[in-house]
């Protein structure tokens, strides 16, 4: 493909992103479990100078962005002023304007609370950098709040919720980790998001001995890392063992060239997870890309690889190289299968990739569609309005792991034995959770493929492929 069909490809994909970035898709974006890709910063200067007490609130200050109405910032002046009355009334007022909002459903539940004994619980998530992301991590956790406070609490102790802004930097989650570690009653935090923050601020609440459950972290790097730092996503291993299964047995092809970036925990390890799966399998590998290299041409990738006989693209990449997976997707022309892993799973692919994404299938933690035995994603549909991601359902099981944690032992060397032990068990969003000695969750992977649909509003969806890997 030429250099001049490259221009044009990229300029068609920048024109598909802000024309339906401007549209109806709003709706979808604000009300879905889907992944929009912008965790990146114009401005890392501002976010490194914020203090660390700015980026931390349990109800006196909104942390995420955009405009909010007034009956939120008279709710949050009311708990900052400890009317907490008030608070509720403004709160409540909030979530009838715009009910998919979790900071206000969590900061009603802690006003609920006021004064009163609690057990507390953060969220560290990249609100200032991935904010998307920050917010279905959210929705999870606020919604099992939601749920225990309303039933009573845990033994008759409600939960409250305190929500940190780490912007997915590994330094600012350190910092976030020691202010936590220092709090006494903070009693565990469900994150950091990306494996790089996760492995940073795991060694000080590791040396403060605080746990934290990361919801999304994937990477291979964390298993066995620290008894205080667990996770309730599959480990990388699993979602590279089922794609090179699948591609294996299901698609019957063995020569795949896999996408990269070298500069991102997360994207090496599934990579490399891949790679030694697939020889497991009994096919190959034919070369690597690594995407974050300054010369990397979407084209000539592309056709290097049908040159050296390879039948699958294999898209390891994380969210800060998705724009690079996508012009693969684009210039692949639907000539060579395409599989994905997790950070692939994003409203960005639907919107850009298109037909050229149709029939690609993405390894994902849980789908909302794929789960047919718990009752979750019916009530959260109800509480949220639409439907909620992998992301959501994986923090809710964080939450409801702390939860039971707590009603065995509310203290912070008590929860972390009672998450270890091997009678632990708690029930979330996705089935059983209980953890391996590694910190690792046995879980399956849900294997979904891009197919038309109108549900995400951009002609494109994701649908589970029923068989998990068991």
């Amino acid at each position: 493909m030429s250099n001049k069909n490259e221009i044009k490809i990229l300029v068609l994909s920048l024109l598909l992103t802000t024309g339906l970035a401007g549209g109806g898709i709003w709706w979808f974006i604000h009300s879905s479990g889907f992944n929009v890709g912008s965790n990146t910063t114009s401005n890392p200067t501002n976010i490194s100078n914020k203090s660390i007490s700015e980026r931390i609130s349990f109800g006196d200050k909104s942390l995420t962005p955009g405009e909010i109405s007034s009956a939120k910032k008279d709710g949050i002046q009311a708990s900052a002023n400890k009317s907490y009355d008030k608070a509720i009334a403004d709160f409540t007022t909030s979530l009838k304007l715009k009910p998919n909002d979790p900071e206000a459903l969590i900061y009603l539940n802690n006003a609920h609370i006021g004064l009163e004994r609690s057990y507390t619980i953060v969220a560290s998530v990249p609100i200032g950098t991935d904010s998307n992301a920050a917010l279905e991590i959210l929705r999870g956790i606020a919604q099992a709040q939601n749920e225990i406070n309303i039933a009573g609490g845990i033994k008759g102790v409600l939960l409250k919720v305190g929500i940190a802004n780490d912007d997915d930097n590994p330094e600012i989650s350190q910092q976030i980790a020691a202010n936590l570690v220092k709090n006494s009653e903070v009693l565990g935090v469900v994150g950091p998001n990306t494996s790089d923050a996760t492995l940073a601020a795991g060694a000080v609440y590791t040396s403060g001995e605080l746990v934290a459950i990361s919801p999304t972290s994937t990477s291979v790097k964390l298993s066995n890392f620290s008894p205080y730092v667990l996770r309730t996503v599959p480990s990388d291993f699993m979602a590279a063992r089922t794609l090179a299964n699948y591609m294996v047995k299901t698609l019957q092809k063995k020569k795949a060239v896999v996408f990269f970036n070298s500069q991102s925990n997360y994207s090496q390890s599934l990579k490399s997870e891949f790679v030694s799966s697939l020889a497991l399998e009994g096919g190959q590998i034919s070369s690597e890309v690594d995407l974050s290299q300054g010369n990397f041409s979407a084209a000539k990738s592309v056709e290097r690889a049908i040159q050296e006989g390879a039948e699958v693209l294999m898209l390891a990449a994380n969210t800060e190289t998705l724009d690079k997976t996508l012009q693969v997707v684009q210039v692949n022309q639907k000539r060579l299968t395409l599989l994905g892993g997790d950070d692939v799973y994003s409203l960005k692919t639907l919107e850009i990739g298109r037909e050229q994404a149709t029939g690609m299938v993405v390894a994902v933690p849980w789908h909302i569609d794929g789960e047919t035995k718990s009752d979750f994603p019916q009530k959260s549909r109800k509480l949220w309005s639409g439907d909620v991601s992998w992301r959501t359902a994986l923090a809710y099981d964080a939450t409801k792991a702390f939860m039971a944690a707590l009603e065995i032992n509310p203290t912070r060397s008590g929860i972390q034995q009672a998450l270890v032990s091997s009678d632990f068990a708690a029930i979330g969003a996705s089935g059983a959770i209980r953890f391996l000695q590694s910190g690792d969750r046995n879980a399956p992977v849900q294997l979904v493929k891009i197919v038309p649909g109108n549900r995400s509003r951009t002609g494109y969806d994701f649908e589970p492929i029923r068989d998990k890997l068991k």
